[in-house]
């Protein structure tokens, strides 16, 4: 198993911000904050799946075909290899917990669709 995070990694992106709470073997956990009407790219991942909780605001979440409307308190889970993304269609932040699971955990484990921001 490789995980290429550590604890207290972050980043910020044209969406919003992600810092890595916690990490071991096979798994990570990340805050995510997406901005007022911040999108992230339309992906899959071919190593990891992810649990999603969110914990502040509404997400709208792509999950294979559906379209999924996400408050505070609920949830959404990606199987492995699933195109997905999520986007904050309103005025305020919104914040999620994303629980990565997976034998090989790396930022390039991303394999773009879409991209509002160019980086398909």
């Amino acid at each position: 198993m490789a995980n290429n995070y550590a604890r207290g990694q972050k980043d910020t992106r044209p969406w919003g911000t992600w810092e890595v709470v916690d990490c071991g073997e096979g798994f990570c956990v990340k805050q995510i904050t997406v901005n007022a009407g911040g999108i992230l790219s339309l992906q899959l991942h071919h190593f990891r799946a992810e649990h999603w909780i969110i914990v502040r605001g509404t997400a709208t979440v792509t999950l294979g075909n559906q379209e999924l409307v996400k408050k505070a308190g609920e949830n959404v889970y990606i199987p492995l290899e699933t195109k997905h993304r999520i986007q904050n269609n309103t005025q305020n932040p919104m914040t999620f917990i994303e629980v990565q699971v997976g034998e090989n955990l790396d930022e390039n484990d991303i394999v773009r669709y879409e991209d509002k921001y160019g980086r398909v």
